[in-house]
């Protein structure tokens, strides 16, 4: 496997990623929380755009995999600022951003920060705003007490050791908000979502097309389908998503 490059941000850390040159517009993908660029998703969606000759961009937000800081000592705010710098900095053009999980927030905040560098949108099992409406909202008395004393609390975890929440998580989060305010998507936007995911309820992806404005909004439910949302008929729904958003946007 090829080395990662590394860009250094205007605030100084060190952004790992893969980049392949190819047709435009390109896809980039946006990894989920505590996640990497190594994932099964990232991977698969890399090879199958340089098996169509087209430019795709990967990379870790820092505390996250190869990238530099560590994973508590970031936030909501710090990995938008991260992927809207690496999208500006690494890709040519507007591109079809691929978002998975806290991804799929990251790519909502792109699109509406920078929407001139946005072509279209394909998220998976997005989960905006799920620091306050996750988290906060499912602390009970004693895990709030703990993140106002101790400055973080600790999470259970399907995928390894405890998740490690801290106050900055929380309250830069509610900095971040997509699901209060307008959100515009004026390009074509796929959100997937699995019926099984047990860490984010199909009810956000309900929420979301409900909330988002835009000419071309649809949601495709994945029944039976978990949060990895990793298996072969859901790699194959994401090429084909992201094959019909390149069309429409190059029609």
């Amino acid at each position: 496997m090829a080395q990662a490059e590394f860009l250094e941000t205007s605030t100084g850390r060190r952004i790992a990623y893969h980049k392949t040159l190819g047709q435009a517009p390109g896809v980039v993908f946006l990894g989920g929380f505590k996640s990497d660029m190594d994932g099964t998703k990232a991977v698969h969606l890399e090879a199958w755009a340089q098996a169509q000759g087209r430019a795709f961009l990967r990379f870790d937000y820092s505390g996250h995999g190869q990238s530099s800081e560590g994973f508590t000592d970031g936030c909501i705010g710090d990995w938008a600022a991260d992927a809207m710098e690496a999208i500006t900095t690494l890709t040519e053009g507007p591109q079809v951003l691929v978002g998975s999980s806290m991804g799929g927030w990251i790519s909502l905040l792109c699109a509406r920060e920078m929407p001139k560098k946005v072509a279209g949108l394909v998220t998976i099992a997005a989960a905006p705003d799920f620091t306050e409406d996750s988290m906060w909202a499912g602390f009970d008395e004693s895990q709030k007490a703990a993140l106002e004393r101790d400055g973080q609390v600790a999470l259970p975890s399907d995928y390894g050791e405890d998740y490690i929440i801290t106050r900055r998580l929380i309250e830069d989060g509610r900095h971040q908000l997509v699901l209060r305010e307008l959100l515009s998507l004026p390009f074509p936007t796929r959100f997937l979502q699995g019926t099984a995911d047990e860490d984010v309820n199909m009810s956000v992806a309900l929420r979301l097309l409900e909330h988002a404005k835009g000419p071309d909004l649809r949601l495709t439910l994945v029944d039976g389908a978990d949060h990895r949302f990793s298996d072969e008929t859901c790699l194959l729904l994401t090429e084909q998503s992201v094959e019909q958003v390149l069309g429409l946007v190059t029609a």
